[in-house]
């Protein structure tokens, strides 16, 4: 996928868009919402991969026509957050943030919760409580 391109053709010559562009344009919009711990680089033997912000497009799967476009999204929400309105919330800013930074029509933005992010400072507080 990061070999293709979008090509438009104006007056003036063509722009093309590489499906990498698009793929870190999708993750960070994605880590723009509030509830979102990071982007997940999917299943690896039953373990989520939890990934930093380098590493955005990892956790993004574009496929890109030549107006249109369709997104999968790999997350890690957290915890204490309603996940289907993480969720929403992510494919409402995602497609129109690609659709006002490419002008391509976002189709479909799937998201995909890969796990739950139950943060270090909740872990710290259930250590000192056992105790």
């Amino acid at each position: 996928m990061a070999n293709e391109v979008i090509k438009i053709d104006d007056n003036m010559g063509s722009i093309r868009i590489g499906d990498e562009v698009v793929s870190m344009i999708a993750g960070m919009a994605a880590t723009e919402i509030e509830g979102i711990a990071g982007m997940s680089g999917g299943l690896v033997e039953g373990i989520a991969e939890l990934l930093g912000r380098n590493n955005l497009s990892k956790g993004v799967r574009v496929e890109v026509g030549e107006t249109e476009a369709r997104v999968d999204l790999y997350i890690i929400v957290k915890y204490g957050e309603r996940i289907p309105e993480v969720a929403i919330s992510v494919q409402e800013n995602v497609k129109n943030k690609i659709e006002e930074f490419t002008g391509l029509s976002v189709v479909e933005v799937n998201v995909y919760v890969q796990g739950i992010d139950f943060g270090e400072d909740e872990k710290k507080d259930d250590d000192r409580k056992i105790r």
